[in-house]
């Protein structure tokens, strides 16, 4: 396969009628277009989608933190509303499966306060150290499994299995399931793409349900048998204020968004993307190689700052509201366009470069601000920490093969998905 590499000669637009986030072309590399919407339209109505697109950082945490004026409501939980391709797949639920409930990111507080105290529970830090163990000792194992073939598959073999068989083990799935409950993911992530077929979203709807009745097992086994992972606490505790435990609908909704993709797709794609830096940055990973103990928390935050694997969070206008000119009105979607603002020059020096010295970079948007601050984002650090730390210790130098590598990202629109990336590497005697 001839290596195609989209990230060399991105999409361009050279005036802001031809700018749009809809395009799978611009979204391959979006951070040209990025950089035109910050200077020329801060606050941009993609003529596409009619979202208003908010790019700059200073902007985007001043409109995640005005709980007054900004709501994390998604108009696909309102049912009555929903139309073409949306309708048939709540259909498709009803028929078959479970309707996802609203999700821990789609509220506002009292009611997100709330529902997400039960997961600050779960997501104790007393937990998350005992999980630590298991990540180093994961990371170093994978290594173990292919670092003296001097290749390998790094997505494959090593940036998907880490994340996901440490939730898989959190939510009590059998881990001989692994690679199905991968196949259920990236179905869920397909789903989301804009333009699907009817016969498309029934497909990937369908994947859906295979998985809810996979985990409602798991959530009635908990129920009457309660243990010590985070899905038996989710499944369990009561929220408070609520007077009761999340319905099957709330936690089918949580096992797909927040649990197995918030949990380990992002992260997955954080340590492919870390790996792609560092090809492209010779001198970035000898300096990081020479002392990980000194480097690595900078260059996690470097990575998720300059990739974000999630590339912006929606909220909608609950007031008429004005913006560097622009009327937001009442109603309307705002993408806060966090990978955006995690490059803009007023808050990031050379934003396009990797700085290990960096004084500020754990102050990037990747896991958003405020109330909505990722609750994963402890554990997400932990396993980028010890994937990159493993690797490290293993290998001497690396390079991305070529002409084996389709370096195109997954066209969609929220995250930022590379599907492989195959290596050839020294291992360290």
């Amino acid at each position: 396969m001839q290596e195609i590499n989209r990230m060399d000669s991105p999409v361009c637009p050279a005036r802001l009628a031809d700018a749009t986030l809809a395009d799978p072309e611009v979204l391959e590399c979006p951070y040209p277009t990025y950089a035109l919407l910050r200077e020329e339209a801060p606050v941009f109505k993609d003529p596409n989608t009619g979202i208003y697109v908010v790019s700059r950082y200073e902007d985007q945490r001043k409109i995640a933190l005005d709980y007054d004026n900004f709501s994390n409501f998604r108009y696909s939980n309102d049912h009555s509303s929903l139309k073409g391709n949306a309708r048939l797949a709540h259909e498709r639920f009803l028929e078959k499966g479970w309707v996802p409930g609203e999700s821990l990111a789609a509220r506002d507080d009292p009611n997100h306060k709330q529902m997400r105290s039960i997961f600050d529970q779960a997501f104790r830090p007393k937990r998350i150290n005992a999980i630590d163990a298991d990540v180093e000792k994961l990371a170093y194992q994978l290594m173990a499994e292919f670092v003296n073939d001097g290749h390998c598959n790094f997505v494959h073999q090593y940036a998907v299995p880490l994340p996901l068989f440490i939730i898989c083990q959190q939510m009590g799935a059998d881990m001989d399931d692994v690679w199905q409950i991968k196949k259920w993911t990236d179905g869920w992530i397909k789903g989301l793409s804009i333009g699907l077929s009817e016969e498309e979203t029934i497909y990937y709807t369908d994947l859906e349900i295979e998985a809810q009745h996979y985990f409602q097992a798991i959530f009635e086994r908990l129920r009457k048998t309660p243990d010590d992972s985070l899905l038996s606490d989710l499944v369990n505790l009561e929220v408070p204020g609520w007077g009761r435990t999340l319905t099957d609908n709330e936690l089918h909704a949580e096992m797909m968004q927040d649990t197995f993709v918030g949990g380990s797709e992002t992260t997955t794609n954080a340590m492919a993307a870390g790996l792609m830096l560092l090809d492209k940055d010779k001198s970035a990973w000898e300096q990081l190689s020479s002392n990980p103990d000194k480097y690595l928390k900078t260059f996690c935050d470097e990575v998720v700052r300059l990739e974000t694997p999630t590339q912006g969070m929606m909220r909608v206008a609950k007031n008429d509201y004005e913006l560097h000119g622009v009327q937001i009105p009442k109603g309307a979607q705002v993408d806060l366009r966090y990978a955006s603002g995690n490059r803009d020059p007023r808050h990031f020096e050379n934003p396009e470069a990797i700085n290990l010295e960096r004084k500020n970079a754990g102050s990037h948007l990747g896991f958003s601000t405020g109330t909505h601050y990722c609750l994963g984002a402890p554990l997400a650090r932990r396993e980028l920490y010890w994937g990159f730390k493993a690797f490290i210790d293993a290998v001497e130098d690396f390079s991305v093969i070529p002409n084996k590598n389709n370096l195109r990202h997954l066209p969609n629109y929220s995250l930022r998905i590379l599907k492989e990336l195959h290596i050839e590497f020294t291992a360290r005697t």
